[in-house]
């Protein structure tokens, strides 16, 4: 399908995920100026007053840059939306976005079409996370805009189904816009993304190990030291299964080889569920596809590196595929 114009100065096809307590808005500027769609958690903003000083700052920075760079024009920006029981600030953080008129809201952990409206009356497109294909369905007919599939070895919440299956079975009945997560670091990713049908690649973890990223020094480094069994996914630390560092469950004394199943009835995002350790804060989440992040850089050159992989890929892609083209 073409694309909204909403999504016309984005220069490479990814969506910046947002990371909770991580992504500010120095992240989502960076990564908005460098032509992909940079985004943050409302609840990252605290108190609530600071989530209209985020959002004065990112819309001004960002029409500031386009009225000086014509030439290279900003990506749109997201606001991702809790949209579950325990989130008692949903309504104001809406509110909120309906005044800065956000070109995009990121919805998770529950469809509201109440919310899918709102966005819709001032003009803005929502995207809706899922696991599975049948809260697609429940998503789409709820009247969101499109869908972010949460496959295996996403980093954070994430579900467990192959992007292979999840990708076919969403876009056999599903034609709008699709972004797909999980364990996507790399170009190659990026394309690989787009031959199974997404429109964009939904990448986290690699932001995490940049020199904008609201992190602990000691979590972007384990980031950069990281590979694919270095992950572990456990529903141990909010209730919701998700994946996280196995050196930072270590470092809170805990055996990851051994996690207790926690409550889902329990679920409490803040909290470090069944544990003293604090999900996001001590225990630190990650996709696995962090065996391609080897430093610490800035957006920028994050974006420049996927870029030049991104076009390596599609120029080997099309020499080697051509004794079976058709």
């Amino acid at each position: 399908m073409s694309l909204p114009p909403l999504f016309k100065n984005m220069r490479l096809p990814v969506i910046g995920s947002p990371l909770f307590i991580i992504s500010g808005p120095e992240l989502v500027i960076a990564q908005c100026k460098a032509g992909i769609i940079g985004s943050f958690p409302s609840l990252n903003a605290r108190p609530i007053s600071q989530l209209d000083e985020w959002l004065h700052q990112i819309t001004e920075e960002l029409a500031t840059h386009n009225r000086d760079h014509p030439e290279s024009q900003a990506a749109p920006f997201a606001v991702n939306q809790i949209v579950h029981k325990t989130n008692n600030r949903l309504e104001e953080d809406m509110e909120l976005c309906a005044k800065w008129q956000v070109p995009m809201l990121i919805t998770s952990l529950g469809a509201r079409e109440d919310i899918f409206q709102a966005a819709h009356g001032w003009g803005g497109i929502v995207l809706h996370d899922v696991i599975n294909d049948k809260f697609a369905h429940k998503a789409i007919e709820k009247g969101a805009d499109g869908l972010i599939p949460v496959a295996a070895g996403a980093g954070g919440h994430a579900g467990a189904l192959s992007p292979f299956a999840l990708m076919q079975e969403i876009r056999s009945w599903f034609s709008g816009l699709v972004a797909l997560s999980g364990a996507i670091a790399h170009g190659r990713s990026i394309l690989a993304a787009q031959a199974l049908g997404a429109d964009f690649a939904y990448i986290g973890s690699a932001w995490i190990a940049t020199a904008e990223a609201r992190a602990d020094e000691g979590y972007k480094q384990a980031i950069v030291d990281s590979s694919a069994d270095d992950i572990v996914y456990s529903n141990l630390f909010t209730g919701v299964h998700g994946n996280y560092l196995k050196s930072s469950i270590i470092n809170a004394g805990l055996d990851p080889q051994n996690l207790p199943v926690s409550d889902p009835s329990a679920m409490n995002f803040g909290s470090g569920g069944n544990t003293k350790a604090k999900a996001w804060k001590d225990i630190w989440g990650s996709g696995q596809g962090v065996g391609a992040v080897d430093k610490v850089e800035t957006v920028a050159e994050r974006v420049a590196t996927l870029t030049s992989q991104y076009r390596e890929a599609v120029a080997e892609l099309s020499t080697n595929t051509a004794p079976f083209a058709p």
